[in-house]
């Protein structure tokens, strides 16, 4: 995913577009985009800032029936990450090690709300949602097929006396 529509802008079919490339005006350069089935395509063209025309849209009807639609390219298209880089759908599925070896799963997911990206990771019979820092994931090793998690003290819950520990 390298952006999403947002609500219309003005009555003439132009949208808001809120784009993850690392320059948000380079989203420009991966059209046409598609939706996340591959089945619709969408040519953008920016206008400045965050506004962006796209082909076939002429009115705010039409821009309105957009609002929410997340935009993809092919993996191919994109660029090679640097060293040290890594794009965030990379670290689905691999496995969440503590720093002892401990496992705590495999991470399912990441995901942003707003503020930060966390890793959604399922182990033996939990889950985890773990902020995705350097603090919390200090070693993220794609190539060996794991992250390194140091798991913050305010989400282990120590049972109450009288409850089977987990």
């Amino acid at each position: 995913m390298v952006g999403e529509i947002g609500r219309p802008h003005g009555v003439r079919g132009l949208v808001r577009l809120r784009a993850f490339t690392e320059d948000p005006a380079a989203i420009a350069a991966y059209s046409p985009l598609t939706d996340e089935s591959g089945a619709r395509s969408f040519a953008l063209t920016l206008k400045g800032g965050d506004i962006a025309a796209v082909e076939g849209v002429a009115d705010r009807d039409a821009a309105q029936r957009l609002t929410g639609t997340k935009l993809f390219v092919e993996r191919d298209r994109l660029p090679a990450p640097a060293e040290e880089e890594f794009y965030l759908t990379d670290l689905i599925g691999l496995a969440a090690v503590t720093e002892s070896g401990e496992s705590l799963g495999r991470v399912r997911a990441v995901e942003d709300h707003g503020a930060g990206p966390f890793l959604i990771v399922d182990g033996a019979g939990r889950e985890y949602l773990l902020p995705f820092t350097k603090a919390v994931v200090p070693v993220v090793d794609v190539a060996g097929g794991s992250v390194t998690v140091v798991l913050p003290g305010e989400i282990i819950v120590q049972p109450q006396a009288g409850e089977d520990a987990a």
